[in-house]
């Protein structure tokens, strides 16, 4: 392990080896550290449906939300809840996620999402067309399913703001459905269609991203916890690893939902709850969708992985517990059942949860972390990481270069919610 690296990258999601890939590529030495296997169950980035391009770009702060959760709340099934559980920080974070819950707030996050949406789709596809991540990365378009007509009145109504904004959303009709897909029998009011939805397979993609990343000469070190930090007046001067010491010139730190303990070491607090998600994935039943599909009302997604069939949805926030509830992941499948109702009942490959690191208002914290002068933070960036990540991780790169960013960090901001756990001092 290289024990003086230009950079040291705490994580080894997606956000952290997007962070390393333009580091490297900036002339930058990088090491990744991260506290499991490279890709594997304890990551984010591991079990999700892998959904990026340019939909589903609306925060999760929007009007109507509150007075939404609350009847979530009651349902332990629902797309959102919340369980009840002694933790300092959540009072406080509902509160600026309430505050986030306005028209001005809310349009305002949408275009900043949406344009890291489509920064990160064209960095994908040049990534991606490399040979060794081509079989990863499938762009061929997205079909959003409506169970209800209010649902489906609702979502034609989004379409004119979607193409104003450069979304290319369009409504189908049911000879177009059947088109797109012929296999898979739908009981829904209609559907929307968008050209540009796009998945990654993960984790396959984050082994082969990892691999890629070796190639330019980073060091990934999976199986290394962070154990501690050694501080110098106002800069990070060593970190403790598993592994041994590292003395590098810069810390990012991008450990998803385990960034806020991270940093808590270093006297500093960030705004971040975990919002566990479930998948299920299956063999692929005969009559399935072939493209990646949402179930709007419900929320749940479908991404086909070849033989694997991927089931995703839920959004609770639960602390750090990773544990599977039966009960959600029978929610989710009553879900697809009655979106799909001829889809073939197959066997079940893997049940899986994790943990996505969610900031109230939906913009992920990317930048310098004040009051130090070598440490920066990439996380936050919610249940739709993997299409942030790729322009994330070059807006770190760029920072830590000196250069002028290509777009605006300001809503980035790490202290924007202030920033201090406990008085800075010394740490050792």
């Amino acid at each position: 392990m290289r024990h003086d690296p230009d950079v040291l990258v705490i994580g080894g999601g997606i956000v952290g080896l997007f962070c390393a890939y333009f580091l490297r590529r900036a002339g930058s030495s990088v090491t990744v550290v991260e506290r499991g296997p490279v890709g594997g169950p304890q990551s984010c980035s591991h079990g999700n449906t892998g959904f990026v391009g340019t939909q589903g770009a609306a925060p999760l702060a929007e009007p109507g939300v509150p007075a939404q959760g609350i009847r979530w709340l009651l349902n332990p099934e629902s797309p959102f809840h919340i369980k009840p559980r002694w933790d300092g920080g959540l009072p406080r974070w509902l509160w600026h996620f309430r505050r986030a819950c306005n028209e001005r707030d809310a349009e305002a996050a949408f275009h900043v999402l949406l344009d890291l949406k489509k920064r990160s789709l064209e960095i994908l596809r040049e990534v991606c067309a490399d040979d060794g991540l081509a079989s990863t990365f499938t762009a061929q378009g997205m079909v959003l399913a409506f169970k209800t007509p209010e649902g489906f009145d609702k979502g034609c109504r989004s379409v004119p703001r979607a193409v104003d904004n450069g979304v290319p959303l369009r409504v189908l009709d049911p000879q177009e459905l059947r088109a797109l897909e012929p296999d898979a029998e739908f009981d829904i009011s209609g559907a929307l269609y968008n050209e540009e939805g796009a998945y990654l397979r993960v984790p396959d993609f984050l082994r082969e991203f990892a691999r890629t990343l070796q190639g330019m000469g980073v060091e990934i070190h999976g199986q290394t916890e962070v154990l501690g930090f050694e501080v110098t007046g106002r800069e990070v001067g060593l970190v403790r690893t598993a592994r041994g010491d590292l003395r590098p010139r810069e810390v990012v730190v991008a450990a998803g939902t385990w960034s806020a303990e991270r940093v808590r070491e270093l006297g500093l607090g960030l705004m971040l709850q975990p919002a566990k998600g479930y998948t299920v994935t299956v063999k692929t039943p005969r009559n399935a969708p072939r493209r990646p599909v949402l179930l709007s009302e419900g929320k749940v997604a479908i991404a086909p992985l070849g033989d694997r069939l991927r089931l995703g949805g839920t959004l609770e926030l639960s602390g750090m517990d990773r544990t599977v509830s039966r009960r959600r992941v029978e929610g989710i499948l009553r879900t697809v059942q009655a979106y799909l109702p001829e889809m073939e009942h197959t066997e079940t490959l893997e049940t899986w949860s994790g943990l996505r690191p969610c900031t109230p208002d939906s913009l992920p914290y990317i930048g310098r972390a004040e009051p130090y002068r070598n440490l920066s933070v990439a996380c936050g960036h919610g249940h739709i990481g993997l299409g942030l990540a790729p322009a994330g991780g070059r807006l770190i790169a760029q920072i830590l270069a000196g250069e002028r960013p290509d777009m605006d960090p300001e809503p980035f901001r790490v202290g924007r919610y202030g920033g201090w756990a406990r008085p800075f001092r010394r740490r050792r």
